[in-house]
């Protein structure tokens, strides 16, 4: 039986199908295949990022600017894929046991903390450089490549051992 709200009551039969929300659908990609997406996309951003980061040792400023502007753009369609996905499907929960349920939970926490962490970092970072504040782009970029390149890696891990490895 249905109250007020829309949600059943403890017990009761599960709700007829018009009365659930349809699943998120997306031209071309079905949300199950978001977390392949989000792998490629953190992917992409790791390459760029290193790529990015040798044009400006051989002080190519131009090519670095679009390597670091296009790992921007990476990283940003992967935010929104990945809350797409999540705003979906919900948590995924990790079904490994022993030390890979210990080693997948490290990874998962310092990337979830960097993750959080990164996104001002990398908007502050940005914001300098086109500004052409470059004494203080340099002091800050310091920080956030590491970290950025970091977090794209270990999401690769995470999308990895949660959907690709064998348990």
């Amino acid at each position: 039986m249905m109250v007020r709200g829309g949600r059943a009551r403890a017990g009761s039969e599960p709700a007829p199908a018009l009365c659930r929300p349809a699943p998120l659908t997306l031209p071309l990609i079905p949300v199950t295949s978001l977390p392949h997406l989000n792998a490629l996309l953190n992917s992409v951003s790791a390459i760029l990022l290193l790529t990015g980061y040798c044009f400006i040792r051989q002080r190519n400023l131009a090519a670095h600017r679009r390597c670091m502007l296009a790992a921007l753009g990476s990283s940003a369609l992967f935010l929104i894929s990945y809350l797409v996905y999540h705003f979906s499907v919900g948590s995924v929960g990790f079904e490994g046991q022993g030390w890979t349920r210990l080693v997948y939970f490290a990874v998962l926490v310092s990337h979830t903390v960097l993750a959080t962490a990164i996104v001002p970092l990398v908007l502050v970072t940005v914001v300098r450089a086109l500004r052409e504040r470059f004494d203080r782009h340099r002091a800050i970029a310091r920080w956030t490549l590491p970290l950025w390149i970091y977090v794209s890696v270990t999401g690769v891990v995470v999308y990895w051992m949660l959907y690709q490895m064998d348990l």
